[in-house]
């Protein structure tokens, strides 16, 4: 009963959005005045700051204690723009902490996240938020939200990764409430989503079962991590 009300009021809340106006950023034109930086060429160029502030799967662990870093989809991100970007200045900053939940990550945002001047901020909370509910993830997601726009800062918020504790083939599962929230919340704020789950849940849909993108019950394999830097890519198309 609890999911069902909770899968009502969000698609509720989606409609209520739609009719107002609200919309997601289009991938095509939200960060296009950082495209254009990333293209320009020295001494023109500047330095871009894409900040990822999330939990454990951002900061690159695989089969915990191992922490693999450049298979994280962070750097792996990285490789692809700097394919597409050759002229480009990128610095990488990762403000993630394992185990972390966006309640624990919203009361350090100022002092952890907003003095390394984003250009692009990617939020990767929904995985953790599981055990905190959908109203306490959406209070300090917004919190958040509210505190980089202020800043003018462009925000991408990361839908969650799987759990295979979660069956993703059900439709009204954790995970799945957690990207509708999402969603939600980018079109309230007319920001951008990677749809991670969509990704995984895409290959599950295809016969590909979650394991094989996984290194353990809630981390990301490399090929997790491609899926994820898949789903980020198109906003810098």
């Amino acid at each position: 009963m609890k999911k069902s009300y909770c899968c009502f009021w969000l698609l509720l809340y989606s409609i209520c959005l739609s009719v107002s106006g609200y919309a997601q950023a289009y991938k095509a034109t939200y960060l296009q005045d950082i495209k254009t930086a990333l293209e320009k060429k020295w001494p023109d160029n500047k330095t871009v700051n894409l900040v990822f502030h999330g939990h454990s799967v951002p900061s690159g662990y695989y089969k915990t204690p191992v922490v693999n870093t450049l298979q994280a989809y962070p750097y792996l991100l990285l490789q692809s723009l700097k394919t597409m970007y050759p002229y480009a200045v990128i610095n990488i900053i990762v403000t993630s902490i394992g185990g972390e939940n966006s309640v624990q990550g919203e009361k350090r945002f100022r002092k952890d996240v907003l003095t390394h001047q984003p250009d692009v901020l990617f939020i990767d909370y929904a995985l953790n938020d599981q055990a905190i509910g959908l109203t306490s993830s959406r209070a300090a997601m917004e919190k958040m939200i509210r505190m980089a726009l202020k800043k003018k800062i462009k925000v991408i918020l990361l839908t969650p990764s799987p759990d295979m504790r979660v069956d993703l083939s059900k439709k009204d599962n954790p995970l799945a409430l957690q990207a509708a929230q999402l969603n939600a919340l980018a079109a309230q704020y007319h920001i951008g989503v990677a749809d991670s789950y969509l990704a995984f849940k895409t290959q599950l849909d295809a016969g590909k079962p979650v394991e094989r993108f996984m290194s353990q019950v809630n981390h990301p394999n490399e090929e997790g991590h491609q899926l994820i830097k898949g789903a980020i890519l198109p906003w810098f198309k």
